[in-house]
């Protein structure tokens, strides 16, 4: 890629790669085999993502022709032009203070401050073999798994990519299906109280009602 380019900053896809994947895992902390492989896909659309927002634009490259044809005006080789979503809706100031990055700052700061809101909670609760339900776990059964679908969001409107579209759907799935796996763990220990927990505590879509003791 040329320096004008926008793109080939590969060390910045190495460092934010690197940041955002250390700062997932220290409040993720995976454990077993299942942990490892949902943790892996997660760390996998990062570097994706950021590999298409500094280092190598694929998709502006495959898209290309359509981009080009239908928005003659946009220079699709410059790194403002990776806000697509800013760009196709015909944003023509700066696209970091554009709706979409905006709204996606919202839902990645927000996804990582419900993490580290949930992490504070859950941490001390593992170490006693307790059960979590204060704090962001009074108001939702799997915080740390709507966490990350939050941020992923985020990014993907912030840098949408055919990659990451791909695979966000298969990391949604993957986070499903490892919070009704601990669930069954969380049953199997807890057994009666986790049931009337389970009973008056969503899932996945908080509750902002008064909330009753488990």
């Amino acid at each position: 890629m040329t320096e004008s380019s926008g793109y080939g900053l590969w060390s910045l896809v190495i460092i934010n790669s690197l940041v955002f994947i250390f700062f997932a895992f220290s409040f993720f902390n995976p454990q077993t085999k299942r942990d490892w492989r949902s943790f892996g896909a997660f760390s996998a659309f990062l570097v994706a993502l950021f590999t298409e927002m500094y280092g190598f634009p694929l998709t502006i490259y495959f898209l290309s022709g359509w981009l080009q044809s239908h928005y003659p005006q946009v220079d699709w080789l410059s790194h403002d032009a990776g806000h697509l979503m800013e760009m196709l809706f015909g944003w023509r100031a700066n696209p970091h203070w554009g709706p979409f990055h905006i709204l996606s700052m919202i839902f990645i700061g927000g996804g990582f401050w419900l993490l580290a809101s949930a992490w504070q909670v859950l941490y001390p609760a593992r170490s006693a073999r307790n059960l979590a339900t204060t704090g962001p776990y009074a108001r939702i059964r799997h915080p740390q798994y709507v966490a990350f679908i939050l941020i992923m969001f985020g990014f993907l409107l912030q840098w949408p990519t055919l990659l990451t579209l791909l695979m966000f759907p298969v990391l949604v799935s993957m986070c499903v299906r490892l919070a009704r796996y601990e669930e069954n763990l969380a049953r199997a220990e807890f057994a009666d109280r986790y049931a009337r927990y389970a009973a008056h505590t969503p899932g996945f879509f908080p509750s902002f009602g008064q909330v009753p003791r488990p």
